[in-house]
């Protein structure tokens, strides 16, 4: 055998080799999590699936309050979780999220049927309704929800909080939900199943002036209308 030939040999081996390696690694990364009551933060059974995203050609199904499986290759996973007397809820796992112990951890937090869902991690420009890059994957989440379950009509609800003035703060939260309209619409869900009501700085979570407690009031919350 000339030279050549075995290098031809080793250059295959290696990338052989190598591309088993990765998906070796890929297989081992396990997606983590529970399901549990956002007021009292206690385990609810529910029922959950996952699937692949977007061809869905890997998928499952528990029935439990927490919720273990297999990541392969580098696609992302979407999880929704069903429960008596509670909102349905989507969350999206994506691989580049592992840490040190080959895992994706991602709970999912269900709000009693009836409560608004604070769209979390969702980020504006300063007084402005732009939103930040940073917030497009909780709000994909919210696309999945809607792909998956196409009876599903919500209301986004915008708030901010009650410094300045009073029309100002309306107006602003009018933009911010629009904004949040326009995004979900733009991703392929209709525009009739998305109500938008703006309550300005009316309804605070907090009534502490802090920074911290101002932060948490200006948000944007979700409403399940049907599903």
């Amino acid at each position: 055998m000339g030279v050549s030939s075995i290098m031809r040999i080793i250059i295959i081996t290696f990338f052989v080799s190598s591309f088993f390696s990765a998906w070796g690694q890929a297989t081992e990364i396990t997606a983590q999590g529970k399901v549990t009551d956002a007021r009292t933060g206690k385990a609810v059974i529910a029922s959950i699936r996952y699937s692949s995203i977007p061809t869905g050609s890997i998928f499952g199904r528990f029935t439990d309050s927490t919720f273990s499986f297999a990541i392969f290759g580098t696609a992302k996973y979407q999880i929704t979780a069903e429960a008596k007397g509670y909102n349905a809820r989507t969350v999206i796992v994506d691989p580049k999220d592992i840490d040190a112990h080959n895992k994706v951890l991602r709970d999912v937090i269900l709000s009693p049927k009836g409560e608004t869902i604070v769209l979390e991690n969702l980020i504006f420009a300063q007084g402005k309704a732009t939103i930040d890059p940073s917030s497009y994957p909780g709000l994909d989440e919210v696309v999945q929800m809607m792909k998956e379950n196409n009876r599903i009509e919500i209301q986004l609800e915008g708030h901010t909080d009650n410094v300045g003035s009073a029309k100002a703060n309306m107006e602003l939260s009018e933009q911010r939900v629009e904004a949040v309209r326009k995004y979900i619409v733009a991703k392929g869900i209709s525009k009739n199943r998305i109500q938008t009501k703006a309550f300005g700085g009316t309804k605070p979570l907090r009534n502490e002036m802090t920074p911290e407690e101002r932060i948490k009031n200006r948000r944007v919350e979700m409403r399940i209308l049907k599903d």
